[in-house]
């Protein structure tokens, strides 16, 4: 006799839908077993053969965190080429990518955390790299390519499963784990909704991540948003992921809720699916569900939602389905490192360099042009939090040296040559290590490289009578990088010991930048990442508590010198400026102005003086205010990844046009800027759909070494969409791509509106002479706006500019159409009331959280007085009284169109807290239709008001 094969599970049986056979697999599992599915290290279920699983995998620009992979650029840059076929292709590389690394390393994950699609509010925030753009539209066209080609074209089967991050109105690191972002409704569904909406509801989107912050003085962790709208976008069951240690947040550092099992039984009801806490140590996250199950606060089911997401996940990647995934890569298919990816790579880079400024068509350079190289960035490929290992490495100076030869091009990078000196006549010495290693950080991959240690297997420096001269750089604010002879940067380990360790400045937690403190006649040198001085002690330099040497920073040579020298012996001078993506602005840390470095001012400054022929290349992962009056040339591009170099040298020889296009307004001035925790777009006049300064450079700005014509505007309104056409012209003599823009405009609308708002655009290539049309088609919802006295979304009839060019300021055609819609009517006041929140303009107002769960109410900042503004408010044929809804303690006053005050509210005794609501009355006689203006003073919290009589 034989053993009978036992009856394969229903889970197992690919024949089924996904839906049953998840049933079947929650049916399986014991409590215990779904519980511990909750964290983002789910542990196998052997019984099963259910192997173990992990959310996050990072994957902005490429494969991150898990060693070499190859590096595209920077989000911001991938943004700024505005060609979605692009972007998908990266996204499809970078998918390929995963999966082949997958194959040898377990550890790389499928679920990945991209992308970023915060919108690039402020520029100013740290984080600008990882967002594509200020505008929701872009943002979400350039979003939903990537995520599709993260997640591949099969019907079934995904490839990655895409995360996209952050979730919700997210522009502020500082303070962002406890600060608040007010946000009215009309931002909240015209702006920063809007991003998420159309990206989630393309289908390629497997969940999204809240963000640290609070909305309207609610954790986005327990967001009531999260149910609805997100879920309402899609028919597909979305993964809700927290961010790293942010459920822990929720009672530790927000003091939302009294106890950690309280807060993630609320996080996981508002849907939350996957906890991201301690690590891979899931025991606290059991422990409290756990809890919090004790306690009736969370039932099986509700578990059961939040493991059903999971599993929806893990099956459309074919866990379960190994013999039917078609992305599943053998040893011969596997797609890593390929040549069309690094094809790909330059591609992008290319296509990301936005040409600013070009006078007298000094770009492109003539072949024979003997250049010269200058800047801190010219011979660097820098990289950022969220970039793999490279594999491959192009700095812009060996790109120009492949491209117009070595004997042609002079290099000075502009540093300043120092040597630190101590009291006794000795020097800052650097020891000899021949046996070192040269791995760069995190060559071999991390789950969380924010531990990392610095290295410790080199000698620490030491002082002697000679020294070591250092490569010393500003990088702003007065933060410093030293660097070795060898090219490595003075770097701080766990022992505290200085050591010229590092190949580049980085880590969660820098450990290679200073500062240098006047002291008596020298100068202390506090190491930024412990905050503690440099002292030369018996056992080597170290960085201690109590003790600190002081030194004399002799400067060798300025870098300034060496600049003027090459640059007056050029042609033509190539000043390459920017950012460290790890220092002055990155994740932790905002900027704190637009303006360039003073080093890197200085040699800007020296290179124009010696030489008039001279071009700045930015290469940054933020805007920048520069003076461009006096430069011929201007480009920018954000670090470009591992083709950087080559890229930039082939758009300044001209053999590719450069067709980027900026995909955030460049402000002129910090002037120009709103206070970086100032969400109110509309209300402070940010981005460039509301700006009324005039900026730097204007969203959508590129030049190109041709010239294109536009011509024969048609726009018309048929199904319900605006059609619009045109054809496009190249007037020059090679090859070029266009990026053309289509925006709208309301010409009379009764509520602030956009000054123009991008509608749709295109990518395109042609050659000279060649003449094309350009076709686009958008619903006409598109041109609405949200009716806070409705509570939806409303087209305003009217008359409507139809404009189409070559950035937001630079318009070729336009033309006017009178569009149908509903008509505005008051706000039936007396009927139905207000709700707080609601207001049309506000002054002194922040928006909060009604009740821990839902809704919205409104108190001054601060506790100090704010107002607020309804517009045509009908209180038709009378009204006698008024009610208001409040909590803690303060004043409300009521006035009609900028009269006297016509009622006062006094809450006199302080509520129990905050959530706890008591209804004031007061007479009030109006009739027909008025502005209201409410005031409100002191720590009241007001959710609405209504009218009676």
């Amino acid at each position: 006799m034989t053993a009978q094969t036992p009856p394969t599970p229903p889970f197992r049986d690919p024949r089924l839908p996904f839906a049953k056979r998840i049933d079947d697999l929650l049916a399986r599992l014991t409590p215990d077993e779904k519980v511990s599915f909750l964290h983002q290290f789910a542990p196998a279920v052997e019984r099963l053969g259910i192997a173990a699983f992990r959310t996050g995998q990072e994957a902005l620009h490429g494969v991150a965190w898990m060693g070499p992979a190859t590096v595209f650029p920077q989000a911001v840059g991938l943004g700024a080429t505005w060609n979605t076929d692009l972007v998908r292709r990266v996204g499809e590389a970078v998918s390929k990518e995963v999966r082949a690394m997958r194959a040898r390393d377990d550890r790389v994950g499928l679920n990945v955390w991209a992308p970023t699609v915060n919108l690039l509010r402020h520029p100013l925030w740290g984080r600008n790299e990882e967002g594509y753009s200020e505008d929701p539209k872009l943002t979400s066209a350039i979003a939903t390519a990537y995520t599709r080609g993260l997640r591949g074209d099969h019907p079934v089967y995904w490839r990655t499963a895409p995360v996209l991050k952050h979730w919700l109105a997210h522009n502020n690191e500082t303070d962002r784990a406890t600060s608040s972002s007010s946000v009215r409704p009309r931002v909240l569904h015209e702006y920063d909704l809007r991003a998420f909406e159309e990206t989630v509801g393309a289908g390629a989107v497997a969940g999204v991540m809240p963000a640290y912050n609070l909305v309207n003085g609610r954790p986005n962790h327990v967001s009531p948003y999260l149910r609805e709208p997100l879920r309402t976008w899609t028919d597909e069951d979305l993964l809700v992921c927290s961010d790293a240690g942010a459920p822990s947040n929720l009672v530790d550092h927000e003091h939302y809720f009294d106890t950690h099992e309280e807060a993630t039984a609320a996080a996981l009801l508002a849907g939350v699916d996957s906890f991201t806490d301690h690590g891979t140590d899931s025991t606290g996250i059991i422990a409290r569900v756990q809890g919090a199950l004790a306690r009736g606060l969370l039932t099986e089911a509700d578990i059961d939602t939040a493991v059903r997401r999971q599993l929806s996940v893990r099956f459309r990647l074919g866990e379960f389905d190994p013999d039917h995934d078609p992305h599943r890569p053998t040893a011969e298919s596997a797609e890593f490192d390929t040549p069309a990816h690094r094809a790909l790579a330059q591609e992008a880079a290319e296509q990301a360099v936005v040409l600013l400024k070009n006078d007298g068509d000094l770009l492109p350079l003539a072949p024979d042009t003997r250049l010269a190289v200058v800047g801190l960035l010219a011979d660097e490929c820098k990289l950022d939090w969220y970039s793999g290992t490279l594999i491959h490495r192009v700095t812009p100076l060996e790109g120009l040296y492949e491209r117009f030869g070595a004997q042609r091009v002079e290099f000075a990078e502009g540093v300043d040559r120092v040597r630190l000196g101590l009291a006794d006549g000795t020097f800052l010495h650097v020891p000899a290590a021949p046996e070192a290693g040269d791995e760069a950080r995190g060559a071999a991959g991390a789950l969380d490289p924010a531990l990392l240690a610095g290295r410790t297997d080199l000698p620490p420096l030491t002082a002697d009578a000679t020294g070591t001269e250092f490569a010393l750089v500003d990088w702003g604010d007065g933060v410093l990088t030293l660097r070795a002879p060898d090219g490595r940067y003075l770097s701080v380990a766990d022992d505290g010991l200085v050591r010229a360790a590092a190949d580049q400045p980085g880590g969660w937690v820098v450990q290679e930048t200073f500062r240098l403190e006047p002291h008596e006649n020298g100068h202390l040198l506090r190491h930024l990442g412990t905050g503690r001085h440099v002292w030369v002690a018996a056992d080597g330099v170290r960085v201690a508590a109590e003790n600190a040497s002081v030194f004399e920073l002799i400067i060798v040579e300025r870098g300034e010198e060496a600049v003027a020298r090459v640059a007056a012996a050029a042609d033509a001078v190539l000043v390459v400026a920017g950012n460290d993506p790890h220092i002055n602005g990155r994740e932790t840390e905002d900027r704190t102005t637009l303006a360039l470095p003073p080093q890197q001012e200085r040699l800007l400054r020296t290179a124009r003086a010696a030489n008039p022929r001279t071009v700045l290349a930015l290469t940054s992962a933020y805007p920048y205010a520069v003076d461009p009056a006096r430069l011929p040339a201007v480009l920018w591009t954000a670090h470009g990844g591992q083709a950087a170099g080559t890229a930039l040298a082939r758009v300044l020889a001209g053999d590719v046009s450069p067709a980027g296009r900026l995909p955030q307004t460049w402000y002129a001035a910090d002037a120009d800027l709103p206070d970086l925790l100032d969400y109110d777009v509309l209300g402070s006049r940010q981005t460039y759909l509301y700006f009324e300064g005039t900026p730097l450079f204007p969203f959508g700005h590129g030049l190109s070494y041709a010239s294109f014509s536009y011509a024969d505007l048609t726009a018309e309104v048929r199904g319900g969409a605006l059609r619009v056409s045109c054809t496009i012209t190249n007037t020059g003599d090679m090859t070029a791509d266009e990026v053309p823009q289509l925006y709208g405009r309301a010409v009379e609308p009764s509520v602030v509106r956009p000054r123009r708002e991008l509608l749709d655009h295109r990518r395109l290539s042609l050659a000279p002479g060649e003449r094309t049309g350009v076709s686009f088609e958008v619903p006409l919802s598109a041109l609405g706006f949200w009716d806070v006295t409705r509570g939806a979304r409303r087209l305003e009839p009217g008359p409507y500019d139809v404009l189409v060019g070559a950035s937001s300021e630079d318009i070729r055609l336009r033309t006017t159409l009178v569009l149908d819609g509903e008509r505005a009517t008051p706000r039936p006041v007396a009927e139905r009331g207000l709700g707080a929140a609601d207001f049309d303009e506000q002054s002194g107002i922040a928006i909060v959280d009604r009740t821990r769960t839902a809704g919205d109410a409104v108190t001054p900042e601060g506790a100090g007085t704010g107002e607020l503004v309804y517009r045509d408010c009908d209180f038709g044929a009378g009204v006698t009284g008024v009610r208001a809804l409040v909590a803690g303690a303060g004043t409300l006053e009521l006035a009609l169109d900028g009269g006297p005050s016509r009622a006062a509210l006094h809450l006199v005794e302080p509520t129990a807290d905050v959530y706890t609501y008591v209804t004031l009355t007061a007479d009030l006689v109006a009739g027909g239709v008025h502005d209201l203006r409410l005031t409100l003073r002191g720590p009241l919290r007001l959710a609405r008001v209504d009218f009676s009589g």
